[in-house]
């Protein structure tokens, strides 16, 4: 895990998305255009960023257990709160661990929320989730199944909202040669919406 901000200041834990092959864990490019942007706006949160051992939907398990460790990291210190801001996998991720008592808020960009998956640990937090309309063409998180997931969160009772970004593909940035990040289209909107909900997040902290 890297940090880029205040030590000790309220968090915001980043969780990458997967592939289906158990491949060595990476930083995330969406996460690292949205830090790169967001962190000199709000110089007043520290954004935690995680890279898995594996980055695998097929090693879930492993990838929740590295996002618990990195929760038990930021715990370790004065007691701050915490937002969970998880990209594709990282959605599944997100919800799995949103039961951590220093959780109080949850971001999902194009996440991945399993119909099998329960959303209790979601209970007492606000969740927004935010979502391109052109994702899984053919590759991705269809917004479909992210708005279920928001229909359920809704069931129980959760304060959940769901923001749809035309013309937004699953990505919101692509690598390219010198460390250098290409944004992709409407990565603008992704980031006006993000520092909208990590703006709420600070003046509640």
């Amino acid at each position: 895990m890297r940090r880029t901000g205040p030590a000790g200041a309220p968090a915001v834990l980043c969780l990458n998305g997967g592939v289906a092959a158990p491949l060595p864990g990476d930083w995330s490019t969406s996460i690292r255009y949205l830090v790169r942007r967001l962190a000199p706006q709000l110089p007043g949160l520290a954004f935690h960023e995680v890279r898995y051992r594996v980055r695998s939907w097929n090693r879930l398990e492993m990838c929740i257990e590295d996002a618990r460790a990195a929760l038990d990291v930021i715990a370790d210190g004065p007691s701050r709160p915490v937002l969970l801001l998880g990209y594709s996998m990282g959605g599944a991720v997100s919800v799995a661990v949103a039961g951590d008592p220093a959780v109080t808020a949850v971001v999902g960009l194009a996440p991945w929320i399993p119909d099998r998956m329960g959303v209790d640990a979601l209970m007492g937090r606000r969740v927004a989730v935010i979502h391109g309309s052109v994702d899984g063409r053919p590759w991705g998180v269809s917004p479909s199944s992210s708005r279920r997931g928001v229909e359920r969160m809704r069931a129980r009772g959760v304060d959940a909202s769901y923001e749809l970004i035309r013309g937004a593909v699953h990505a919101l940035a692509l690598p390219a040669p010198g460390g250098r990040l290409v944004p992709l289209p409407r990565a603008g909107a992704w980031t006006r919406l993000v520092a909208d909900e990590l703006r709420r997040f600070q003046a509640e902290a």
